[in-house]
């Protein structure tokens, strides 16, 4: 079978791909539409990442194309509806290290804008440390602060652990109640009672485009002056404008993002602010959720080669 992996990926992964006829883009930087129709040219597979949006168009022109194989445990970059329509399989590549890693990412950026870590960073580089000061860069310590959790999945159950280890109060709204979580100290509330008592707002819950802007003006009026928003799930759930301008208002005290809405673009807005922490979707970026990623790819592709149906098929 002839392969198109139209981004770089691990060498481990890679070298299990030794006995298939493969065209590999070793690089990070995306590649155009244009650009991955031209790769895919003859061939019957295609290994791509989240970032790349596989559309009707593309799959009009990929005339020979039978499987797309996602490098992620999302697939909504990928017209899976249309690619079923022109029996093309779709699989994703879910990896039980990335919950845990997007969790501990998550925690990170609770603690870094709690404590102001790289704003503080950026001013000692810069000469603006002078030495121990009682009221220099105050943050605010995590125990008895109430962390709520939108989603209660795989993450927000990580999340939900951590933070009970650090003495946070935790509660969540969730589609399903987690019987796990709640006997281990966690409460769920309803969406506003979320929105109410939060201390800090983490959203780890899977997009569908009924949630789209779910958190939109209306949700960070109702939140605390004093709230933190982290959202490290899916940037369309967020409308990032509204978010901007809440805080401009000082209607909630900060955010931290490691996903955006118009990913890789960011809301210039958000640039200006001082009280606002950004990565750049690192949230399962560990060693171990993208080898785990990229050897259930392979699974995935052998499957199909032994006449298989695909253990991590999604249409």
């Amino acid at each position: 079978m002839k392969l198109f992996i139209s981004s770089k990926i691990p060498e481990d992964v890679l070298k299990r791909l030794d006995g298939f006829d493969y065209t590999y883009h070793d690089s990070n930087d995306p590649l155009s539409a244009d650009e991955i129709v031209t790769g895919l040219q003859g061939k019957e597979a295609l290994i791509c990442p989240l970032s790349d949006k596989i559309d009707k168009a593309i799959i009009d022109r990929a005339g020979d194309l039978k499987i797309i194989l996602n490098y992620g445990a999302g697939f909504d970059n990928i017209d899976i509806d249309y690619a079923r329509e022109k029996g093309i399989v779709v699989c994703n590549a879910p990896a039980p290290s990335s919950a845990v890693s997007t969790a501990e990412l998550t925690f990170a950026l609770l603690l870094a804008q709690a404590r102001h870590l790289i704003q503080g960073n950026e001013d000692l580089r810069s000469g603006g440390f002078k030495g121990w000061r009682p009221t220099y860069f105050l943050g605010q310590q995590l125990k008895g602060k109430t962390l709520g959790i939108f989603g209660m999945g795989n993450i927000g159950s990580n999340l939900a652990k951590r933070a009970l280890a650090f003495d946070m109060s935790v509660i969540y709204y969730s589609r399903h109640r987690k019987e796990d979580i709640e006997a281990l100290g966690a409460r769920y509330v309803s969406f506003d009672e979320l929105l109410r008592e939060s201390d800090f707002l983490s959203v780890h819950s899977a997009f569908v485009p009924e949630l789209k802007h779910t958190f939109d003006a209306e949700a960070f009026k109702a939140m605390k002056h004093t709230a933190t928003f982290i959202n490290a799930a899916r940037g369309p759930l967020i409308d990032e404008r509204a978010l901007a301008d809440a805080l401009k208002a000082n209607e909630i005290a900060g955010a931290a993002l490691d996903v955006y809405e118009f990913e890789p673009r960011v809301t210039e807005a958000l640039f200006d602010l001082d009280n606002v922490t950004l990565a750049p979707h690192l949230g399962n970026a560990t060693a171990e959720a993208r080898l785990e990623m990229g050897h259930a790819c392979v699974d995935n592709l052998n499957d199909y080669c032994d006449g298989k149906r695909p253990r991590n098929q999604v249409n």
